[in-house]
């Protein structure tokens, strides 16, 4: 090679280099062999350029200290830059130091807020301040996700946040705790957090009082002992305007703060407001195999105070097997957990749609009378199991034009009332309705089972309800790591546990030394063929 084609190739060399270099800024490549994609962002995402009419601003502010010895950190801003790299110059990303930037005080007052972190350097420990927080900026508008700790939900929050930004809306649900004896602030308050990590603003409306034809969905939350007619009218009319009802509700009322007392709810009129629907909550327990565990505490005879764990088959782990596929908000279901639940059985009026969203498997069994729930008496739980064995419906959802209860009838009066109930709308319209036999399953009762699944089936429900059915995938990619709850069946339980401890302390070491012994012998035979044939040569 002459001295002048050795510069061209230099120059040339350099000069694809920088190309590629000025390219990888536009060109954004990622291999994501996760079953769900889940480190890449959705289509939903990745097509958000075609609803933005202006310029959105990302901007991750992040101490460089973090992102120094957390991998995190880094992870978040390569997806943060995979909006932009998508966005075709609709959104705009910035990384910045708070504290090099000197805004701290200025983004604690938009509510990014710091965070304390123990480190260790040089073998001292010492606690440091670092922020790791969003702020999304669309003309004079921001959302601000305040301590971003994790991937899980955050392509969800991104796309949730910028959505609500271009379309100058605010993410609104209203609740309706039905219960006289729960309180929204007390025994929900991991739902109230989901609800406000997620964007959602949550209106407390008080049973009986009026329900905005705007709201653009509403939880119902038990009650069907202690709502009157002049609530469920309430209701009613709403869902005749088109609304979108989620309803938990319990068949079986459970004392689970005292002497765990079962007895059939006493319905004040909303069960069987449901039942005229189309989807009817039994006054029954429904118990199953994928039973949980249960831990609480009992006094011995010697007065002695005990912790117990026991399989306890009125609390169920639902599982993916057992959901409907073809529904958005189960389509990749993970599962979830239900406390003392009641099947849910369908008959739905002309005009109305009903699927169901979750069974039981079909070894699940009832109990119908004699109600027992205590776990120190697992002889009374299967005494109706030959009787009642088969899957049912512990989830179910219904649309169309929903039938009112209270069609034809006199509108309800409250004693002490002076305002009159309005007119039930003229025509009804298209509403939405998702029934769930188990009001303790959206409240603290998850903290048992420490059951994040339950707040994420809700989190979709309510995407589904509230029309924005194309981001509820976003939060089903999300990898997780599931429970080994998949196999039910005892035998094949015990089967396969076996099976793999035998595979991993007898097989594999037999294999591993079977091929050392094989690799030994084939060099063996090949230094003595070696030596054969450097002996012939001799020869």
């Amino acid at each position: 090679m002459t001295r002048k084609e050795y510069t061209v190739i230099t120059v040339l060399s350099i000069a694809v280099l920088i190309a590629a270099m000025l390219l990888s800024r536009r060109i954004w490549f990622r291999l994501d062999l996760t079953k769900n994609k889940a480190y890449t962002i959705s289509e939903v995402s990745r097509r958000l350029y075609l609803e933005i009419p202006d310029q959105v601003q990302i901007s991750y502010y992040l101490s460089e200290k973090l992102f120094a010895i957390h991998p995190l950190p880094s992870e978040i801003d390569d997806l943060l830059r995979e909006y932009t790299a998508h966005s075709r110059g609709k959104i705009r990303y910035m990384r910045k130091d708070p504290a090099k930037a000197g805004v701290t005080r200025e983004i604690e007052q938009l509510g990014i807020l710091p965070q304390q972190m123990e480190t260790v350097e040089q073998d001292e420990a010492s606690v440091a301040t670092v922020y790791s927080g969003i702020l999304i900026e669309y003309l004079d508008k921001a959302e601000v996700l305040p301590a971003v700790l994790s991937l899980d939900t955050l392509e969800y929050d991104i796309t949730s946040r910028i959505r609500n930004l271009i379309r100058d809306r605010e993410r609104e649900a209203g609740v309706i705790v039905g219960d006289a004896a729960k309180q929204w602030e007390r025994d929900f308050t991991a739902l109230d957090g989901a609800f406000r990590n997620s964007g959602f603003r949550t209106r407390l409306i008080t049973a009986g009082d009026e329900i905005p034809d705007a709201l653009p969905l509403l939880f119902v939350l038990g009650g069907a002992e202690d709502l009157d007619d002049w609530a469920l009218y309430r209701i009613d009319r709403y869902i005749q305007g088109g609304g979108r009802v989620f309803f938990a509700l319990d068949g079986v009322s459970v004392d689970s703060q005292g002497s765990l007392e079962a007895r059939p709810v006493n319905d004040g009129g909303l069960l069987a407001m449901l039942a005229s629907y189309g989807a009817a909550v039994e006054p029954e327990l429904l118990l199953d195999r994928t039973a949980l565990n249960l831990q609480y505490q009992t006094v011995s005879s010697t007065g002695m105070r005990q912790i117990r764990i026991t399989r306890y088959p009125h609390w169920i782990g639902t599982l993916a097997d057992n959901a409907n596929p073809a529904h958005p908000i189960t389509a990749q279901f993970r599962g979830l957990d239900l406390y003392w639940p009641s099947p849910v059985t369908l008959k739905t009026p002309p005009g109305v749609e009903a699927e169901v969203l979750i069974s039981s498997t079909p070894g699940a069994w009832l109990m119908t009378k004699n109600f027992n729930v205590n776990p120190d008496m697992p002889q009374y739980f299967d005494t109706e199991a030959e009787d009642t064995r088969g899957a049912r419906a512990l989830a179910v959802c219904l649309s169309g034009i929903i039938p009112s209860r209270f069609s034809g009838l006199p509108k309800p009066v409250r004693e002490g009332a002076e305002e009159e109930l309005p007119e039930l709308p003229a025509s009804a319209r298209s509403a939405r309705i998702i029934v769930v036999g188990d009001a303790d399953f959206a409240g603290n009762m998850l903290a048992y089972t420490d059951s994040r699944r339950n707040l994420d089936f809700i989190l979709q429900a309510a995407d589904w309800l509230g029309n924005d059915e194309d981001i509820i995938g976003i939060r089903n990619r999300e990898s997780a790591g599931g429970r080994l709850d998949r196999i039910t069946d005892p035998h094949r339980r015990a089967f396969t546990m076996n099976f793999a401890r035998i595979l991993n302390t007898v097989i594999i070491p037999l294999a591993l030394i079977s091929l050392g012994f094989f690799l030994a012998w084939q060099r063996r035979q090949r230094s003595s063929a070696m030596e054969k044939q450097e002996y012939s040569d001799d020869v």
